[in-house]
C-alpha cells in the first residue's frame, strides 16, 4: 500500500511514478495500521478502533458510509479469525484515507485466497465476503484480494467519501 492514502485512485499503487509531486495532503489524509491477535475479541476492537480513527482524524464521512465501513471491517476480521488463525495468529488492519476515498484492509499470513459465496438461504454464515462485495459495490467502491510478499493475503475495500452519483 505504497500510495500512503493519497491520489485519485484508492487501489494500492502499482509503482508508477507521478508526473507531478503529490498535492499537499488534507488534514485527514494518511495511513494507519494496527495489529491484533486472531481471536474473537479482536472483531469489536477493530471496529471501534476504525470508527474512533475516522472521527478523531475528522474524515468527512456520512453515517451510512461509517456503518458500511464498520460492517466491512467486522466481516473481514471475523473471516481472518475463523479461517486464518491457525496459520496466522496475528492479523493487521489498515485504514488509508485519501482526499476522495477511504480504504480498509485486513491482512493475514494464511495463503488461501477466498472467494465470495452465493447466498444459500439454508446455511448460516459463509457469506461475509459476498456482503463486503455488495456493500462496496452499492457505495460505488472497489474491493479485491491480493497475495502479500510473505505468502499471506490482504483483502481490501475502498469507498468514495462522496456519495455515488446515480445516472
Amino acid at each position: 500500500m505504497e500510495n500512503q492514502g493519497r491520489g485519485p485512485d484508492p487501489r494500492p499503487a502499482g509503482g508508477e511514478p507521478l508526473d507531478a509531486g503529490p498535492p499537499d495532503p488534507l488534514p485527514y489524509e494518511g495511513v494507519w495500521r494496527f495489529t491484533a491477535p486472531a481471536v474473537d475479541a479482536s472483531v469489536p476492537q477493530a471496529r471501534h478502533a476504525v470508527r474512533d480513527l475516522l472521527y478523531r482524524q475528522g474524515v468527512p464521512v456520512s453515517d451510512d458510509l461509517v456503518q458500511g465501513l464498520l460492517l466491512i471491517v467486522s466481516e473481514l476480521v471475523t473471516n481472518a479469525v475463523r479461517h486464518a488463525a491457525l496459520l496466522s495468529p496475528m492479523l493487521a488492519v489498515e485504514v488509508a484515507v485519501g482526499a476522495e476515498w477511504v480504504r480498509v484492509s485486513v491482512e493475514d499470513d494464511h495463503p488461501y485466497r477466498p472467494t465470495a459465496l452465493e447466498a444459500d438461504h439454508g446455511r448460516t454464515g459463509g457469506r461475509g465476503l459476498l456482503l463486503v462485495t455488495e456493500i462496496t459495490r452499492e457505495a460505488g467502491g472497489v474491493c479485491d484480494v491480493a497475495h502479500t510478499a510473505s505468502g499471506g493475503k490482504v483483502i481490501w475495500a475502498a469507498l468514495p467519501l462522496k456519495p455515488a452519483q446515480v445516472p
